[in-house]
């Protein structure tokens, strides 16, 4: 297999010594269909230049990719689930398959999703249905394109198995799905080496942790565990502040789903708000609503506390290390939403009025969530075209009056952008579990795949126009 000259392995992890996974063999599939290859990212780390049979090779038989990890990694690490302590997590469908470096220069990993059994699968199968490959593939490309440092769905391949699920449909088809992450170091690394009193593994993990992660740290010379925790807390603030800005319900908050990168992964039973609802949740089984979308923020500043708490075996005082957490998720949404709405800041006063203001009227009219941001983009230039939306008697609304005051102060970032034949439609892309089902509904019955791969292109479409890739 020769990769470009632009892939560039750097099988990091074996580098932190035995003790922290486990070495195991994946899945041998019946069938191995490719369904999704994101050729996008793959040129970001060299490995767009693969043939078919060399990408099936990778990420449908997991064969070594050269000078690479020589064999997958079950990663260790234990969690609070629904804030209730588990020492018997750890990757039981999925292993870190590879290391290297993107373009920028960061160290990426390439992991699994349903390549099966490990040591941790705690009698499940290890697979993992088709359709939860699909629903990963949507959310990570729509959060991309509204501005969420998130995983990206690399590869999905349908597997020819059959597997029996007790929430949906069963028998169902299978996949398995290949995510490029910026780590999958967890909160939950940290806390299984604390409740283990492993010290030094701690210390290891740290040092890897800021020197692959972190470096500014190192050149700042404070590369302790407050650095550390101040660093993480602020990076997950802005992350949980985007997902608020783009109406984004994660479902399972749980410390062995945040990365200390801060990055968002982990797909399971997540929702977009189809208006904004604090108390709206994306599991059936969270009935208490502990993770609904207006509780994400505390739910995350819950999980740093016991972040916090595994760090503290080391010794050192952390205190005032998350005091600029509540800081870091207004940030997240300022830029969310200004991002959503293509404005330039109109300094600290302005913007947050914006956010306030914004927010209150979506929860107060219930205005439907992607439809307001819709037709709003671009500020008061898109006055005319609101007017004719679907949602026009929303903004006749007197409160949003005061909405429309703060606009005011607002330009667009590029005024141009307003002339794409995006911004003609009558409703935006979105993901709402109705057009989810659609999607899926046309796979499951028909076996069209043409549905799905048009609306990733009109997210993808959507991401340019609000400024990403």
């Amino acid at each position: 297999m020769p990769p470009s000259e632009r892939y560039s392995p750097d099988p990091r992890y074996l580098t932190l010594g035995e003790g922290y996974a486990d070495p195991v063999p994946p899945a041998r599939f019946p069938k191995r269909v490719l369904r999704f290859r994101n050729d996008r990212y793959a040129a970001r780390v060299g490995l767009d230049t693969l043939t078919d049979p060399e990408w099936e090779a990778a990420f449908g038989r997991f064969e070594p990719l050269p000078r690479n990890l020589p064999e997958p990694l079950a990663l260790r690490y234990h969690g609070h689930q629904f804030q209730g302590y588990n020492p018997y997590l750890g990757d039981g469908r999925g292993f870190l398959y590879a290391q290297l470096r993107d373009d920028r220069g960061r160290l990426l990993d390439l992991g699994t999703k349903g390549s099966g059994t490990t040591p941790w699968s705690r009698g499940g199968d290890g697979k993992l249905t088709l359709k939860g490959g699909v629903r990963e593939i949507l959310a990570t490309e729509l959060l991309e394109a509204l501005g969420v440092d998130t995983s990206k769905t690399f590869s999905l391949y349908e597997t020819g198995e059959e597997l029996w699920r007790g929430d949906e449909p069963s028998p169902t088809r299978a996949s398995v799905l290949v995510r490029l992450s910026h780590s999958h170091i967890r909160f939950g690394t940290f806390q299984r080496l604390a409740a283990l009193r492993d010290r030094p593994r701690m210390e290891r993990l740290l040092a890897y942790a800021v020197a692959q992660y972190h470096p500014t740290l190192l050149a700042s010379g404070d590369a302790g565990p407050a650095a550390f925790l101040r660093a993480v807390s602020v990076k997950m603030g802005v992350t949980c502040g985007r997902w608020m800005a783009a109406g984004f319900v994660h479902g399972v908050l749980n410390t062995d789903n945040m990365n200390i990168t801060g990055e968002s992964f982990d797909y399971g039973p997540w929702r977009f708000l189809p208006e904004a609802d604090p108390r709206f949740t994306a599991a059936y089984f969270d009935a208490g609503g502990l993770y609904a979308y207006g509780r994400q923020p505390m739910a995350v500043r819950w999980n740093l506390d016991q972040l916090a708490h595994a760090l503290g075996t080391l010794g050192e005082p952390l205190d005032g290390a998350l005091d600029g957490y509540a800081s870091a998720v207004f940030e997240g949404m300022r830029s969310g939403l200004l991002r959503r709405l293509g404005l330039a800041s109109a300094g600290e006063a302005a913007d947050t009025a914006l956010v306030q203001g914004w927010y209150a009227f979506a929860e107060q009219t219930r205005a439907p969530f992607d439809q307001l941001h819709f037709d709003w983009y671009g500020g008061l230039e898109s006055e005319a075209r609101a007017a004719r939306s679907p949602s026009a008697a929303i903004y006749r609304d007197p409160r949003f009056a005061r909405v429309r005051d703060v606009l005011d102060a607002y330009d667009p970032v590029a005024p141009e952008r307003l002339a794409a034949p995006y911004w003609s439609r009558e409703r935006p892309v979105d993901l709402r579990i109705e057009t989810v089902e659609a999607l899926w509904d046309a796979i499951a019955y028909k076996d069209d795949w043409g549905p799905l791969h048009a609306h990733v292109a009109g997210i993808r479409e959507l991401g340019g126009l609000l400024g990403g890739a």
